[in-house]
């Protein structure tokens, strides 16, 4: 392959597509940069496996630490398994690129894509979507495509195209969008409750740079791509009207079956019998033919599906396309819990737990960027039981951490600040049952779990899937999805929001592209059908509970001077551990002086409070301490009056009358009350034992009088 170099102006930086002169055994591979940001992305393939019946292909991205002048983290200083951003990536990669091969294309396929240098200022994910992209029209590939992304922020309320990692920090909106050049097939939104009308706008503003660098690839490919080497098979037209006669009306009985295990039963026997009569035990290449057969029955129920939405407005459980399902809600379903709720709609269960934890739980972020920390996280789990399957149980699936970062997203734009509620949170949703877009369900769910835990959240959020589906040249939106709509459907497309504006959005896409129209279409029905679900939410929990659970730890705050910290933690973090010896708490310190005392216990925290005072405040003149005699001179005892701090009372302060010995009125140990008369411009506190009883004496006189 010759090398070649394309450049364009996007988003006011130059982004940068070279191939030709790195990777050339691939079957295609690519150099993106943009600013000083580097990532190579390959695309390889192979031949299929025989009896294969869906496509092959994997998308892996990969950050290596060098690329950002780091070592890796942990023993081995390598790489390991991907992280969390990673695997997010993967699945940004493979969404907007899966639907777009052909959908008898069973080769494998490998795209690979890796970070070589970061500039901290362009994140390296949207290269490797482009990346990706470019590598598969540079290649022998069938794609119809090119695909192109960008990232577009709202700074200052005006929309961004790529923004920079610095400017994101201020961005009340984090949009992802990828497509072609006739429009966008996948959408990612994380946003501060922003309106409909600027999410469209944001698809729109996005979607002209998509376009402008699809042009550059497809500019690419002519120069540099290589021909097709695949050729389709031969379209089973006989069969396929076969299968239909004998089985297609059977298929409709089925699908008009209300519930899901039912209607699964009567379509398996349906395949079953279909099996029997064109594929029989025993015969010759009866694996490939059952594929062949399976694939046209998929088919003849897509159509029936379709059909029935858009000509008669039925769908399988006898909804029409507008309609919820059941919605059922339960607070305070466990025990001993911080927090937790069970969410109900339709046959879609979601079971979600608070956990409320102090700052030592935070979980410590280390990628290409600085290390930081979270304070929030949702954690998703889809074990087999929910769906009714036996299958192997392994690694968090790609799909769970996916699906639980887009209900992080929505819930984490309506939690206190740091300020305003100390506590780590860890929100766990474990799905019980699932016909349908539970990670919608899981952010109903965990909204519920979070109010019921305590946490004063600024708004309640609700999630909902909006599907489409196409027949007869007519198009139809269909509101609360099922998981057969989704997969035989066109399009789920998941918005999540306050009663003020949106806070996520995930859209996955079959169709070839979505227009605009049908963008702002979605995105009002997902409004009217939140506003919904979120009366019956705040039913059954009408706001956060006044107080957090009785078995969630007790944090209390204390503002001390950032000079005083040493003194609270002291030599070798002596008197900190003391503390937390002392009073079973845990005690954290920022450098801004503000303390953080967690505890079970609310009277071992009111007494780590009353050490960490005592240690940190500010000796006054004319106040009486009792203090503890430290040393002795033959001029005076020194007395610490708080912990740490020393004043000396002079031999002449000691007693009313002479005294000829220091040790005649005190001794080391000794605890005696003593006045500050003084402190000088140098810090040093002088202190007097005649003063302090003269004071004491007549604060007991007007008390006896006072008696009297």
């Amino acid at each position: 392959m010759q090398h070649h170099i394309l450049e364009r102006e996007i988003g006011g930086r130059t982004l940068r597509i070279e191939t030709g002169k790195i990777g050339k055994l691939a079957a295609g591979t690519v150099i993106v940069t943009y600013g000083e940001t580097v990532v190579l992305a390959s695309a390889v393939t192979g031949p299929a496996r025989p009896g294969l019946d869906f496509f092959p292909m994997t998308a892996d991205y990969r950050e290596k630490t060098y690329a950002a002048g780091k070592f890796p983290g942990g023993f081995f200083k390598r790489e390991a398994r991907p992280t969390q951003k990673e695997i997010l990536t993967m699945r940004m990669i493979d969404r907007p690129i899966r639907p777009l091969f052909p959908k008898d294309f069973r080769d494998e396929v490998l795209l690979q894509t890796m970070v070589l240098a970061v500039d901290q200022v362009n994140d390296p994910d949207i290269l490797a979507m482009i990346g990706a992209s470019a590598a598969i029209c540079v290649s022998q590939l069938p794609f119809n495509g090119p695909i192109a992304a960008c990232r577009v922020g709202l700074v200052d309320d005006k929309l961004v195209l790529n923004p920079t990692m610095a400017e994101m920090e201020f961005s009340t909106m984090e949009m992802v969008l990828a497509g072609h050049a006739d429009g966008v097939n996948m959408i990612e939104v994380g946003a501060m409750e922003v309106s409909e009308e600027i999410v469209a706008e944001g698809i729109a503003f996005g979607q002209k740079a998509v376009a402008e660098i699809c042009a550059m690839i497809s500019e690419l490919k002519e120069k540099v791509g290589k021909a097709v080497e695949w050729t389709p098979p031969e379209p089973r037209d006989d069969l396929a009207k076969a299968v239909r006669s004998k089985f297609g009306a059977s298929l409709r009985s089925a699908r008009e079956i209300p519930g899901k295990s039912d209607r699964r039963t009567a379509i398996k026997k349906v395949q079953e019998e279909a099996k029997l009569e064109f594929c029989p035990a025993g015969q010759e290449g009866s694996e490939a033919e059952w594929n062949a057969v399976k694939e046209i029955l998929q088919g003849i129920e897509k159509n029936i599906v379709s059909e029935m939405i858009v000509n008669e407005d039925k769908r399988s459980d006898g909804r029409c396309s507008t309609d919820l399902r059941k919605i059922e809600c339960e607070v305070q379903v466990l025990p001993r819990v911080h927090g937790s709720s069970l969410f109900q709609r339709g046959e879609t269960q979601a079971l979600c737990i608070t956990t409320l934890g102090t700052g030592r739980d935070e979980q410590v972020v280390d990628g290409l960027s600085d290390e930081y920390s979270k304070k929030f996280m949702l954690h998703y789990n889809f074990p087999p039981m929910c769906v009714g399957e036996v299958r192997r149980l392994g690694a968090t699936s790609r799909r769970e951490i996916g699906h639980g970062n887009l209900a992080e997203k929505a819930l984490e734009a309506i939690l206190p600040t740091p300020d305003e509620f100390p506590y780590t949170i860890r929100l766990v949703s474990e799905i019980m049952e699932s016909n349908g877009s539970s990670s919608m369900a899981s952010v109903c769910s965990g909204c519920l779990a979070l109010m019921d835990a305590g946490v004063p959240i600024k708004q309640p959020v609700a999630g909902i899937s909006i599907g489409m589906v196409r027949a007869d040249g007519k198009q139809k939106l269909i509101v609360d999805i099922l998981g057969e709509e989704d997969f035989l459907g066109l399009m789920d497309f998941k918005v999540a929001g306050t009663q003020r504006g949106i806070t996520a959005v995930q859209l996955d896409l079959k169709a070839h592209s979505i227009d605009m129209d049908t963008v702002k279409e979605t995105l009002e029905l997902a409004r009217i059908t939140r506003r919904d679900i979120l009366k019956t939410m705040l039913a059954t929990l009408r706001s956060p509970r006044p107080n957090t659970s009785e078995h969630a730890p007790r944090i209390l705050k204390i503002q001390i001077s950032p000079e005083k910290i040493g003194k609270v933690i002291g030599p070798g973090g002596k008197f900190i551990k003391s503390i937390e010896a002392e009073t079973g708490a845990k005690v954290e310190i920022d450098n801004d002086g503000t303390i953080l005392v967690a505890t079970m216990d609310q009277a071992s925290g009111e007494r780590a409070i009353e050490m960490i005072e005592s240690v940190t405040a500010e000796v006054k003149i004319g106040k009486i301490y009792t203090g503890r005699v430290s040393g002795i001179k033959d001029f005076g005892a020194f007395i610490e009056v708080v912990p740490g701090q020393d004043g000396l009372c002079h031999i002449s302060e000691l007693d009313d009358g002479y005294v000829k010995s220091v040790e005649d009125v005190v001794k080391i140990g000794d605890v005696v009350r003593v006045k500050v008369i003084q402190i000088d411009d140098q810090g040093r506190i002088k202190l007097s034992r005649k003063a302090a009883a003269v004071e004491d004496h007549e604060g007991a006189a007007e008390t006896a009088d006072a008696s009297a």
